[in-house]
């Protein structure tokens, strides 16, 4: 009897933990798969940033040069622009290298760049990073300076023929006839020929006319200006300083042509026309040793860059003013029209706008 009740007791014990050790199972059981359903969660969250972060909108900016102010302040306007709308930019610079150009924009497009903005500083060599682009599936936007014999996808910039119209029309108002020297920029820049062209449109029929000529022609190659500096120095050489008026392409090469004059006694007796209004440019107007200069805001030409990029890299369709060749093709393509800025109209225009400060372009004088 009493041994029959101890293996009772045993059999009642060993059902307890068998029934023990089943609930803990199923309990382990329980959290294994709640554990389970967590991480999937977790990663499926994981996915979804990645995926939000792989579609934000990458933008590639090569650019010639940071050697001038005004290029300085494209690439940050460009940057902010480009930023505002909820995309990011890359930016390379080339300082003026060719090949550094091309391997900079093989880079960004090997980077998996959704679209490449160029600022080219050959208009012809880089109609090749325009075909690596293209290979890649990438559109290409040209800023400020054209493409040449490419199939670029669009171009924003402003009239730069209309820059040299400028320039001609004022120059020729105040000096209607005389000896005339032409000091142009880069010879692989395309925006040099169109500027050159503008100022010629203009210029042509006074020649004919016999009222101008044109005794000193040259470019400036890679815009140095210590070339154009160079240049006047052979123009005043060869006419015995018998000089009475001289274009320049841009305020840089401007500014050494002056710096040629000063030397021969010239200073603010021969007028000179330049572009860009650079700092240094619109303190020579204001102290009487430059003419003119031909302003074009550099806001509103990286506002409407940036804008067209992302559209263009998501794919949507942007229709241009206007349709340029540019040796290839019929490139669409928005143009700007720029300002001439003197003494008389400074302060309403590139320090109303904010480009300099009044401070900074006055220099005490007032």
């Amino acid at each position: 009897m009493k041994t029959s009740f101890i293996k009772g007791n045993i059999l009642l014990l060993m059902l307890l933990l068998l029934l023990l050790i089943t609930a803990c199972e199923q309990n382990k059981s329980n959290t294994e798969h709640r554990g389970l359903n967590e991480k999937p969660s977790t990663h499926r969250e994981t996915i979804e940033s990645h995926t939000e972060a792989d579609d934000k909108i990458i933008i590639g900016f090569s650019m010639d040069t940071l050697a001038e102010d005004r290029w300085v302040r494209d690439r940050e306007l460009f940057r902010k622009a480009v930023e505002a709308l909820g995309a990011e930019v890359k930016i390379f610079a080339s300082e003026g290298d060719d090949a550094l150009q091309i391997l900079q924009a093989e880079t960004l497009i090997n980077e998996g760049i959704d679209l490449l903005v160029i600022v080219p500083h050959n208009a012809e060599s880089t109609a090749m990073i325009v075909k690596k682009a293209h290979s890649a599936g990438i559109k290409v936007l040209s800023y400020d300076r054209l493409v040449r014999n490419s199939e670029i996808d669009f171009y924003i910039s402003y009239d730069n023929e209309m820059v040299g119209e400028f320039q001609a029309n004022v120059i020729t108002e105040i000096v209607p006839k005389g000896k005339y020297v032409y000091i142009g920029g880069a010879e692989t820049d395309y925006n040099a020929h169109l500027i050159k062209k503008g100022v010629f449109n203009v210029l042509h029929p006074l020649i004919e006319q016999g009222d101008i000529t044109i005794v000193y022609d040259q470019w400036s190659k890679d815009w140095l200006p210590e070339n154009a500096y160079a240049s006047m120095e052979e123009a005043l050489k060869a006419n015995k300083n018998d000089i009475d008026a001289v274009i320049a392409a841009n305020d840089a090469t401007a500014g050494k042509a002056i710096q040629a004059l000063a030397e021969q006694g010239l200073e603010g007796k021969v007028a000179v026309a330049g572009q860009d209004a650079d700092l240094a440019g619109a303190q020579r107007i204001v102290i009487g040793t430059q003419t003119l200069t031909v302003y074009k805001p550099l806001k509103p030409l990286a506002d409407l860059a940036a804008e067209v990029a992302v559209k263009l890299a998501k794919g949507e369709e942007v229709m241009g003013e206007s349709m340029i060749n540019n040796g290839k093709a019929e490139v669409p393509s928005i143009l700007l029209s720029p300002i001439v800025v003197d003494r008389e109209n400074i302060d309403d225009t590139i320090i109303a706008d904010g480009f300099h400060s009044k401070q900074e372009v006055y220099k005490g004088r007032e």
